[in-house]
């Protein structure tokens, strides 16, 4: 059954916040980079990166996770996403030695061509009811990119610590602009960061016009 316009978007936000409710337990603990980064883990046809980087991003975030619990265990709460082979890293670490080696380490990961730095000095982590609102954050910011028709959703990858909510992917300025103007529009967004790539207009037309498509199916074997 359809919802009426006037009841639809509080049933998606119930949606939303018991989604973030039931998700947050398994987003807890210091290396959340599995939760962040490899839930999208499935090739997007209408991903703009290549399959080739979509792979190389995957396997970026697990060797990061990996070499970061090596080395620090529990002691450090940070997060690694890879888009396009540029790793973001956030999260919160102790000083500035941990901060320094941090980047270090994910910069010596194999295809990481990029590393942007948002993490930060301090003893706190978020707690489980901060994890939740960041998950519903967002959410919540993807929804209104699909809702704004002019923001093109799924090039943009969105991940919120402590009300920071993260914005990635290949786009153009004009698009990066409009992004950060939806997603700063979302209630409880504290602030937001643009870790784009930005490319001209026809460098993302040319992007467009050279995507490979997509390989036919083989037929399915028979058991």
């Amino acid at each position: 059954m359809r919802l009426p316009s006037s009841l639809a978007r509080p049933a998606r936000t119930a949606a939303l916040v018991l989604a973030a409710l039931t998700a947050a337990p398994a987003l807890t603990g210091c290396f959340a980079v599995v939760a962040a980064g490899m839930g999208g883990a499935a090739m997007s046809a209408t991903d703009r990166r290549s399959t080739g980087s979509q792979v190389d991003d995957q396997a970026i975030e697990l060797a990061a996770a990996n070499r970061l619990r090596k080395r620090y265990g529990d002691n450090v709460s940070v997060s690694v996403v890879s888009y396009n082979r540029r790793a973001l890293v956030y999260g919160q670490v102790g000083n500035d030695a941990a901060k320094d080696e941090v980047v270090r380490i994910v910069r010596g990961i194999d295809n990481v061509r990029d590393v942007i730095d948002e993490t930060e000095i301090t003893t706190s982590t978020p707690s489980l009811g901060t994890t939740a609102s960041d998950t519903l954050i967002t959410q919540k910011v993807k929804l209104s990119f699909v809702d704004a028709k002019d923001v093109f959703a799924n090039s943009i990858k969105v991940v919120t610590e402590r009300g920071t909510v993260y914005l990635m992917g290949i786009v153009t300025a004009r698009e990066a602009d409009r992004a950060a103007q939806v997603a700063a529009g979302v209630s409880s967004v504290m602030r937001v960061v643009k870790a784009f790539e930005i490319v001209s207009e026809s460098d993302l037309a040319n992007l467009n016009a050279t995507r490979p498509a997509d390989p036919v199916p083989g037929p399915t074997p028979r058991n």
